[in-house]
């Protein structure tokens, strides 16, 4: 079952895959449209050394698709407030989700016609990472 959900700043998309198989498919699908894992950030690891509280397995990958930074960053230079994109694999009664920011309405606030363009194609190429995870046969 693939079922997605679109949300004021992200794309999120219930898939039918072990939390394991689902984050290394989101990083293949990232890797497939150009992006680079700059960061993996264990949200579950860091509140429970941090706080000591448990949490469900949620992970936060920083992806950076260099062409395209580059380019965003030539028209903005203060554009790496916002960068990297983010996408997320995490746990959730008993499901996995995988997900992206929605580039297009994060860089909306910036303000700059000239990163529409830009914008538009990272915000493609992250939902097509997202979607690619639901869309494989599990791992084994």
């Amino acid at each position: 079952m693939h079922t997605s959900q679109d949300l004021e700043y992200g794309y999120v998309a219930k898939v039918d895959l072990p939390f394991d198989d689902a984050l290394a498919r989101l990083e293949a699908g990232l890797k497939s449209e150009g992006f680079g894992v700059l960061c993996a950030i264990d949200i579950q690891a860091k509140l429970k050394e941090k706080l000591g509280v448990e949490f469900p397995r949620y992970v936060i990958l920083g992806a950076c698709n260099p062409p395209l930074a580059y380019q965003a960053l030539q028209q903005e230079i203060n554009l790496g407030l916002l960068l990297p994109c983010n996408a997320i694999v995490y746990e959730r009664d008993g499901n996995v989700f995988a997900g992206a920011v929605d580039a297009a309405k994060m860089l909306s606030v910036v303000g700059n016609p000239a990163m529409e363009a830009v914008a538009g194609d990272v915000n493609a190429r992250l939902r097509r990472a997202v979607d690619s995870v639901a869309r494989k046969p599990p791992i084994g």
